[in-house]
């Protein structure tokens, strides 16, 4: 059942990634962004080499994926020793597993946002936008490029993570969402923001 579990997991991921590709034709975008900079020869080229390649994604994306739920596992099972509480490896990757469904619903909604609501949008307004977060309280092209990706891991289904996160973990040892909290908070929460912080040097010392 588990393994069930993480196989319609990675996808969905693929399919749903898939089909915000198609639907916002985003392949006709990232060659309009670029026309001005090649020539015919090279837009061409890149185009080959997209179509050659593109299967590749296909791998890396539930790659990914399944490197974050090892990740983040580790780092709750890191917290348990913490708070002196056993759960088995295995267990917390499961958990995690079961959590990372919230976040298939980025695509759907970033989807409808940009046939529904936004429809005349470029390749920077996909990039950039992400739904239900801090960003779109304020417009990205008034923030420094550094300081966009904080505003966009502050949102809701991050929220919701956190606390199905929780839930599952307090379920796990028989004790209230609130330990789990806790437990979430230290461990996640502490590589989260080790995370966001390196990520913007990142940017910053390549912009």
């Amino acid at each position: 059942m588990n393994n069930l579990k993480l196989v319609t997991l990675l996808l969905l991921t693929i399919t749903f990634n898939y089909l915000f590709k198609e639907i916002l034709n985003l392949d006709s975008l990232i060659i309009s962004s670029i026309t001005e900079e090649l020539t015919n020869d090279q837009i061409q080229g890149f185009i080959n080499f997209q179509r050659q390649w593109e299967w590749l994604s296909y791998i890396i994306t539930p790659t990914l994926v399944l490197i974050k739920i090892i990740i983040i596992a580790g780092i709750l099972d890191i917290g348990c020793f913490f708070f002196d509480i056993k759960i088995k490896y295995k267990k917390l990757f499961r958990i995690v597993v079961n959590g990372e469904y919230i976040f298939l619903l980025v695509a759907i909604f970033k989807t409808i946002w940009f046939l529904t609501f936004q429809t005349d949008y470029t390749l920077e307004d996909i990039q950039n936008f992400y739904p239900l977060s801090a960003l779109n309280i304020v417009d990205y092209r008034g923030l420094e490029t550094w300081f966009i990706y904080p505003f966009q891991v502050l949102n809701l289904f991050e929220v919701a993570y956190w606390f199905i996160l929780a839930y599952l973990i307090g379920k796990e040892i028989n004790d209230t969402t609130e330990k789990g909290l806790l437990i979430v908070a230290s461990s996640y929460g502490t590589g989260l923001l080790i995370w966001v912080i390196g990520t913007m040097f990142l940017i910053l010392n390549m912009s």
